[in-house]
């Protein structure tokens, strides 16, 4: 480290001002631009302990490099060696400003994450996120958000998704299963967005796989189900966190990643029954609420929710009498029909074949009444032939996408507090959160606050 100059501070004032300096140099040529990011990332691993010792103290540094001239004259150079820095860095504390500037630029421009997984970043976080806690809890968060980030904005190679085993898994279940009654925990939230991202990639690689013999991603399994199936009664604590996550998230991207890993659970025989019957009635009360809550014209997340709640009433212990709101799920399904409510557009035609699957539940139907008559007198709607038979797959789930960071508007917001059903106040579908599952899990899983740094408004990191 000779070619370092050495630095003796003696208060934060001056390590700021330092790096101000450092970052300001008048870079002409590759080689300089080189030298002031080898003298960044020397000089801020060097003091991270004495003036770099939360989260927010290492996203100012981050965003000092982001509004830097340096970095706004050289992006894409800058960006390049940034990310051959964390395929080849070993120093703990350096990796964290590293993978710091990584998430906060790959935030603001998605072309950060496809230059990462270009370069083979994925398999390289594999890598050190397996390394686990041992150089540092808050390293190994930022690791696990940086990974989730890279990988829900886009699709990853049949040859990186193959680089995640049974134990990468398994130990990130362990995480959650270790840490549950930590109300204090950082980890749920990163780990179990990691799990959830992990599944959609499954998902689409299952259903868009090409059609060769030799294609691997014809072949592959979904290795986050398949610990579900062969070891879920060791998990659970995975399953009441996801929940708890879609009764009060308002990011349609994080919707959809929840309802993906729905879809196949429920689907699946063998974790037909992975939760527990009260956590599956708090679950439909969500779903009964959100179907109610969107606006008209997020069609996609509604078929969405639709798809899920038709293996939820007819695979799981639901099915089960007593049976949960039966009427209040049929008045749903009306109101989504567009047969009982002036407040709802006429549904589309894809919605009615849902809404029409989902009304052939056997517990959902009066007795005298066929599966050919369901939509007639129990929706008030028509189907023509070609609608009456099903063509839900995997497919349609696996292919729904948003970009992230979209919140999912409110109708309430549309049409007023007033509910489309409330006229009668007959339809009550609760707050989503019963006085069992409350009880038995003390917390939901954290969520990282928003971080404000010059003005910018970033996510943090919980700390």
């Amino acid at each position: 480290m000779d070619e370092f100059v050495s630095y003796s501070l003696d208060n934060e004032h001056q390590f700021w001002a330092e790096l101000d300096e450092i970052l300001s140099a008048n870079c002409l040529s590759h080689q300089l631009i080189d030298n002031a990011l080898r003298s960044y990332l020397h000089f801020t691993t060097n003091f991270k302990d004495d003036y770099l010792q939360s989260e927010y103290e290492v996203a100012q540094c981050s965003q000092k490099l982001l509004q830097s001239d340096l970095f706004r004259g050289n992006k894409e150079y800058v960006r390049i060696q940034i990310v051959y820095s964390l395929l080849q860095e070993d120093e703990p504390a350096t990796l964290h400003i590293i993978a710091s500037f990584l998430l906060f630029d790959g935030r603001d421009n998605e072309a950060t994450f496809e230059m990462m997984n270009n370069e083979g970043c994925f398999t390289r976080l594999l890598e050190l996120i397996k390394n686990g806690k041992r150089d540092g809890s808050r390293l190994h968060r930022l690791l696990l958000e940086l990974l989730y980030e890279m990988s829900r904005m886009q699709r990853l190679s049949a040859e990186d998704l193959g680089q995640v085993d049974d134990a990468f898994i398994t130990y990130l279940f362990q995480i959650i299963e270790e840490l549950s009654d930590d109300v204090d925990d950082p980890y749920h939230y990163p780990v179990i967005r990691v799990l959830l991202v992990l599944n959609e990639q499954y998902m689409v690689a299952s259903t868009t796989a090409p059609l060769s013999s030799d294609s691997t991603s014809s072949s592959m399994t979904n290795r986050v189900i398949k610990l579900l199936s062969l070891h879920g009664s060791s998990y659970m604590t995975f399953g009441e966190n996801i929940i708890l996550l879609l009764n009060r998230e308002t990011e349609t991207s994080l919707q959809l990643l929840i309802l993906k890993l729905l879809y196949l659970l429920f689907t699946t025989r063998a974790t037909h029954e992975y939760f527990y019957t009260n956590d599956l009635r708090v679950l439909l009360d969500v779903i009964i609420r959100n179907l109610l809550d969107l606006p008209n014209e997020l069609v996609a997340l509604r078929h969405t929710y639709l798809r899920v709640l038709y293996p939820l009433l007819a695979h799981t212990q639901l099915n089960y009498p007593p049976h949960y709101k039966r009427d209040e799920i049929v008045k749903v399904l009306s109101i989504l029909g567009g047969s009982a409510n002036a407040h709802w557009e006429p549904a589309d035609e894809t919605t009615v074949r849902l809404v029409e699957r989902v009304a052939k539940v056997p517990w959902l139907r009066e007795e005298d009444i066929s599966e050919g008559e369901v939509a007639r007198k129990l929706l008030g709607i028509s189907l023509s032939p070609t609608l009456t038979a099903s063509t839900i797959s995997v497919v349609d789930v696996a292919a729904v996408m948003e970009k992230p960071g979209v919140q999912t508007p409110s109708r309430k917001s549309d049409v007023g507090t007033t509910s489309p059903d409330s006229e009668d106040g007959s339809l009550d579908v609760g707050t989503g959160l019963s006085e069992e599952m409350l009880g038995r899990r003390r917390h939901p899983p954290p969520i990282p606050p928003t971080l404000q740094v010059n003005g910018l408004v970033q996510k943090k990191i919980a700390s």
